[in-house]
């Protein structure tokens, strides 16, 4: 049910359906919006190398002078992302180009609790784990497209 980077409410599932379906898609904020796009492979490998690295106590932490980081407890929390915004009218011109067809843009004001960028601070996990995403948003988009319509052979809307 799900595809590579992402749910079906995640923007580019719903952005690729209605372009497929030719509907409009919303824009918020004039599409004045950044997003910290992971393709899964990436996350995969970053999962993956947290499991082969289990985490060790910390024997140096303290409950006198606890740090949000390190702790007693065998465990390690890792952001996993691509820590590079992109644009959001970039990515809608990218999956354009992936599709081969124009989107239709509803152009809408910024949504209440929104906000304009996100992204991973993947500092932790690339010091610990060597992670470094490496799939370039043009190519994970690309290979989006192409596993969203083998998916959707029958039904791509």
């Amino acid at each position: 049910m799900y595809g590579p980077w992402g749910r079906p409410d995640m923007a580019l599932w719903l952005f690729t359906r209605a372009i497929l379906a030719g509907r409009p898609i919303d824009v918020f904020n004039g599409g004045a919006m950044q997003r910290d796009l992971t393709y899964i492979d990436d996350i995969v490998d970053g999962v993956v190398a947290a499991v082969d690295r289990p985490a060790r106590p910390d024997p140096t932490w303290s409950g006198d002078a606890p740090r949000p980081d390190r702790s007693s407890a065998p465990y390690r929390v890792y952001n996993l992302g691509n820590r590079t915004p992109v644009p959001l009218m970039t990515l809608i011109e990218t999956l354009q180009a992936a599709l081969g067809r124009r989107a239709a843009l509803r152009m809408l004001p910024m949504q209440p609790g929104d906000v304009v960028a996100t992204w991973a601070d993947t500092d932790a996990a690339e010091a610990d784990l060597g992670y470094h995403p490496t799939t370039p948003v043009a190519e994970g988009v690309e290979r989006f497209v192409a596993w969203y319509r083998a998916y959707h052979a029958e039904d791509p809307a």
